[in-house]
């Protein structure tokens, strides 16, 4: 990966990176909220390139723009100005519809607060986007239980949210996001609702993912205990990255 100061598509050393190995670039990317005097600047000038099959944290305190800029790279918001190319596809182009598709075939989301249905089972809420997608079902019930499996849940698959651990439910939600195949799996602060041993735990899980899914991650997290997982970090401050 590349950091703020090497720029998109260029290795730290200055060499040009093959752009087939890039999951994420992002080239000169802002995202401004509001006019005038009254504006916020999210995210300002932001590059950086990720290549595919790392596990990347994204670093800063809450409020410097880690959400922000998530939500451009996975196709949930669109720069003010600037590019974003995920897999070579221009997201900031894209139409709403496209983007749509975009995060139902390539790209997955995790989220601090889970997002589980409670009245589903574990089993039934990793099999939600394999339902919407159509998949045949002894397809469907074979992945499902193979994702439980990996992510350690097997023996818990028709227990509901409710019963099982703040950790176990996030294993859920991470399954889920397996579901589909993802190419890039992006997880907003997946441990901010953890004890520190089970956020831990959570990223290690997400480095066995890279390995067992062949999956690009990008994780946004404030804890700095965390990035000794990570292949690469990002930092991020009042809405600019900043090396490290």
């Amino acid at each position: 990966m590349t950091g703020p100061a090497a720029g998109p598509g260029a290795a730290p050393g200055g060499v040009a990176l093959d752009r087939a190995s890039l999951m994420v670039e992002a080239r000169e990317v802002s995202r401004t909220f509001g006019h005038g005097s009254a504006a916020v600047h999210a995210v300002r000038g932001a590059s950086f390139s990720i290549r595919r099959g790392q596990l990347v944290a994204l670093i800063g305190r809450s409020g410097s723009g880690k959400t922000t800029l998530l939500n451009m790279v996975g196709g949930l918001d669109t720069p003010t100005s600037g590019v974003v190319l995920v897999g070579g596809r221009d997201v900031s182009a894209m139409s709403a519809r496209e983007r749509t598709l975009l995060r139902r075939s390539t790209v997955s989301f995790i989220f601090q607060s889970f997002g589980l249905i409670p009245t589903l089972t574990a089993a039934e809420n990793v099999g939600i986007p394999l339902r919407i997608a159509s998949t045949p079902r002894a397809e469907r019930d074979g992945r499902v239980r193979l994702l439980l499996s990996v992510v350690g849940l097997e023996q818990h698959m028709n227990q509901r949210p409710g019963e099982l651990s703040g950790g176990q439910q996030q294993r859920v939600a991470i399954a889920r996001a397996l579901a589909v195949q993802p190419e890039l799996l992006i997880a907003d602060e997946p441990t901010g609702q953890l004890d520190s041993e089970s956020g831990r735990q959570i990223m290690r899980l997400l480095r066995t993912v890279v390995a067992s899914e062949g999956i690009t991650v990008l994780v946004a997290t404030h804890d700095p205990a965390l990035l000794d997982l990570a292949d690469d970090v990002l930092s991020i401050n009042d809405g600019q990255l900043t090396p490290r």
